[in-house]
């Protein structure tokens, strides 16, 4: 009896950690491919969707637990991906953009999640209506 048992508990055992191992990779490779900024590689509706998130959360009410998360997680991965890229570092556009991300993480380093004072949301809200105008002169 106690060999059968031993004997059926062995052979579950190469199931269970093939398995094991099955789900480990599948959910490794969704979190990989995965961006939870919603961002595509093209310079263009990146930098559109991370000024809408930005103007968005700058928006939201002053009190949002989240509000900072969301806007750093923006920041973060739309300056990682084209901080490099040559093609969109040198343009007008990312320049303005990036002085406008560097003032709000600057902020939020500062001040940690401190509501943005209305003058620095408009400062931002003007440079963002400078990139969108830079997006579609193609500088």
């Amino acid at each position: 009896m106690g060999l059968t048992y031993g004997v059926e508990n062995m052979s579950l055992k190469p199931y269970i950690s093939r398995l094991l191992a099955l789900v480990l990779v599948l959910v490794i490779g969704l979190m990989g491919c995965s961006s939870s900024s919603g961002l595509t590689g093209n310079y263009g509706q990146d930098t559109l969707t991370v000024i809408e998130t930005l103007t968005t959360a700058l928006d939201v009410v002053k009190d949002d637990p989240n509000k900072a998360a969301v806007e750093s997680q923006a920041i973060n991965d739309y300056i990682s991906l084209y901080r490099r890229d040559k093609k969109s570092g040198g343009l007008r556009s990312f320049t303005t953009m990036q002085t406008a991300l560097n003032s709000l993480a600057g902020y939020y380093t500062a001040y940690g999640s401190r509501p943005i004072p209305d003058k620095l949301k408009q400062r931002l809200k003007q440079e963002f209506k400078q990139v969108q105008f830079s997006l579609q002169k193609g500088i």
